[in-house]
């Protein structure tokens, strides 16, 4: 069958990237603004075309710098300072909101499968509404969407972590009457099988190297003045648990084999 391919967009330090890979996909792009993440994504994943601007993104630039026509999946935690309930909650109002260039990307490139992740605010922001343009959006694509709000105990975490999860099938898929959450389910009632699949490398931000040192001649810095530590504090904290994930990922991976076999078999008159 062909290669299970993952784009990935807000990648941060690349969580949402594990848990795709590990679930048998091959991250072949990647967009990140910040330049610490994408310093580290570049120590894990180097080589990779790597955009900086998701503005800058197109789907014909995609197929130029990858060579692929479109990805099996696009993936993507779309900023959530418009909808986190610590903030000003501006949902649509607020020039952060990035969700459409996420919906165009996804659109441009023509992929299969869409996974988008956000707090739990996402749900209630602006009275709702701006969860209403989501579903909105996928439903005029033509997409089958499924969304969940779990959280990271439920992998094993030891703290709570909870997260809203979006999965949307193109149309072309066909697999509208496939219930996801049952295809899920049973795989983070078995969270120890990924002690098989962590083959790649341990999820943490590995240390970038600095030249610039304080006035004082002490703490290493990086460009805004700021000790490394809290560079790397900031990326834990904005990071996805790939463990959390992984099951999607997986089940994903799971939908697209058993339905080449299925073609494979027709094929074959079996």
């Amino acid at each position: 069958m062909d290669d299970l391919t993952h784009l990935s967009l807000f990648s941060g330090i690349g969580g949402l990237d594990l848990a795709a890979e590990w679930a048998g996909f091959r991250t072949v792009g990647q967009c990140e603004w910040a330049d610490y993440p994408r310093a580290v994504l570049e120590k894990h994943w180097p080589g990779l075309p790597r955009w900086k601007d998701i503005r800058d993104l197109t789907g014909v630039d995609f197929r130029d710098k990858t060579g692929l026509n479109h990805p099996t999946v696009v993936s993507g935690g779309f900023p959530c300072q418009p909808h986190g309930l610590s903030g000003k909650r501006m949902a649509s109002d607020d020039e952060r909101d990035l969700w459409g260039e996420l919906f165009r990307v996804f659109c441009e490139t023509d992929a299969r499968w869409l996974v988008a992740e956000n707090v739990p605010g996402l749900l209630s922001s602006e009275n709702g509404r701006f969860f209403g343009r989501v579903l909105g959006d996928l439903a005029e694509r033509g997409c089958h969407v499924w969304w969940y709000c779990f959280p990271a105990r439920a992998a094993g975490a030891p703290f709570w972590g909870e997260r809203v999860a979006i999965v949307a099938a193109s149309d072309s898929i066909g697999w509208h009457s496939v219930d996801f959450r049952k295809e899920v389910q049973p795989s983070f009632d078995h969270c120890g099988c990924l002690a098989e699949a962590q083959t790649r490398q341990t999820y943490l931000p590995l240390h970038v190297e600095r030249t610039e040192r304080s006035a004082s001649g002490g703490t290493e810095r990086n460009d805004d003045g700021l000790p490394e530590a809290l560079d790397e504090l900031k990326c834990y904290g904005n990071a996805v648990m790939p463990q959390q994930f992984y099951p999607i990922f997986r089940a994903i991976a799971d939908l697209e084999v058993s339905q080449w076999e299925n073609t494979q078999s027709a094929g074959c008159g079996l």
